[in-house]
């Protein structure tokens, strides 16, 4: 077995450059925002950052990628219906109908609480997303149609039960529009699913060996006897170091069909009618260097797959793979809105710190206090890159000054001018930092 790491919380920090890019929004359409140090700070919450590490590391993966090559991974939806009447219907030859009324009667009865079934479009969706399993779906369709007749006459008697209560709500006349189907349920009580097929389905929906839920966790209140998971990444939302700079950028969209008449134009008032643009508006976008930081609790990762069934060391030598791939994903992940106009994913890291402790850091504090571009000479900080490595790392030296838990730091910067500051700092003097070449050597 791998020898465990000594501490156990690993802190990584991160500053970035960002320039014209709109990776989250707000309800509003607006890039989202932060008063800190009495000055608004663009931000990019700590969602949007998760998602994009936990999908790429799924990715990797699934595609036999990486650390994590080819091991279990989650998928968070609210298609859980859906997707294992497709297995019925494409695995185990059930009529397609069939298959999603019984799918989604198993899965409500097991404690799931569905849209209402007179929508079409969230009939057949849970009301909360579920992270679970990737295979949850296929699990469920196997033992449904190993158990096909006598599911099919519990079935059966369950929905009679829900039109009975529905009727019965009706000739109520509780409320004109009818009530929430829940309600109607409770009404008249159905009948229960069997313990041996609600145990099947829970174990489905348990978190099992599925990495990226260890990694991450995920709370599912719905069901009492199922599983929550306390995740073992904790993420902070990146904000800039400087006072917000946004742009509304003003756009035309061309008319390719307008613009073929009007080249085709026979005369000028032909092609006085095709004058103008197809569609015009304005998007924000925001420029900037962004601090975001996160720390993996190493204990908790391995307790997290303990719980999954693993042996210990089968959750020493898996924790260390999903370690590796949590550090790669939090370094290459990108959130990918606006993408193909932004060209966002394409982003590198300017500086990457990593280090051990006996508690998380957050070094959020070294920029309280806005960077001044002014240039120097003038009085300034001059650019905000290369003056926030300097500010992280003067902090992250004081701070290892106090507290003897901190190991010395390892760095990892894609940008000269950086590399170049770098220097300024002696390697592994100063600031107590090992220059690294490659994300791999960011951990031990």
């Amino acid at each position: 077995m791998t020898e465990a790491p000594r501490n156990q919380f690993l802190s990584l920090h991160v500053l970035e450059t960002l320039v014209a890019v709109l990776p989250v929004r707000d309800e509003n359409g607006s890039p989202k925002s932060l008063v800190y140090g009495g000055a608004e700070r663009h931000m990019i919450s700590s969602q949007a950052r998760r998602r994009a590490e936990r999908v790429h590391a799924r990715d990797r993966a699934n595609a036999g990628v990486g650390a994590l090559a080819g091991r279990s991974t989650g998928l968070r939806t609210r298609e859980w219906a859906l997707i294992t009447a497709t297995s019925l219907a494409d695995d185990h030859g059930w009529d397609r109908d069939e298959a999603l009324v019984t799918a989604r009667a198993v899965i409500e009865a097991t404690g799931l609480k569905f849209g209402d079934p007179n929508k079409k479009t969230v009939a057949q969706l849970t009301k909360v997303l579920l992270f679970a399993p990737a295979d949850t779906g296929v699990r469920i369709a196997a033992h449904v149609d190993g158990h096909a007749e006598e599911l099919r006459d519990w079935r059966d008697g369950y929905l009679r039960a829900q039109a009975d209560a529905a009727k019965k709500s009706a000739r109520k006349g509780a409320r004109k529009a009818g009530p929430e189907p829940e309600e109607a349920a409770a009404a008249v009580p159905l009948p229960p699913l069997p313990k041996e097929h609600r145990d099947a389905v829970l174990f489905a929906l348990a978190p099992r060996d599925a990495i990226d839920i260890a990694l991450y966790g995920r709370f599912l209140a719905e069901i009492a006897d199922s599983p929550n998971v306390d995740g073992a990444v904790q993420s902070g939302h990146a904000f800039t170091v400087h006072e917000a700079e946004q742009v509304d950028d003003f756009y035309a969209a061309a008319d390719d069909a307008k613009l073929h008449r009007k080249r085709n134009a026979l005369d000028f008032l032909d092609s006085a009618d095709d004058a103008g643009a197809g569609m015009t508006g304005y998007q924000s976008l925001i420029s900037g260097t962004f601090y975001r930081h996160a720390v993996l609790d190493r204990r908790q990762l391995v307790n997290n797959l303990r719980a999954a069934g693993m042996t210990e060391a089968e959750a020493a030598d898996t924790a260390l793979d999903a370690e590796k791939e949590f550090v790669n994903a939090f370094v290459e992940a990108f959130p990918e809105a606006k993408k193909n106009s932004t060209a966002s994913t394409g982003s590198l890291p300017a500086l990457v710190l990593a280090f051990e402790g006996e508690r998380p850091y957050n070094y959020a504090a070294a920029f309280q206090l806005p960077v001044d571009e002014t240039p120097v000479g003038a009085g300034g900080e001059g650019p905000a890159g290369p003056a926030a490595v300097r500010r992280l790392l003067r902090h992250h030296a004081f701070v290892g000054e106090r507290r003897p838990d901190l190991t010395s730091a390892r760095v990892l910067t894609y940008d000269p001018q950086v590399d170049a500051v770098l220097k300024e700092f002696g390697g592994a003097g100063e600031a107590r930092v090992t220059p690294v070449t490659a994300i791999e050597e960011l951990t031990p």
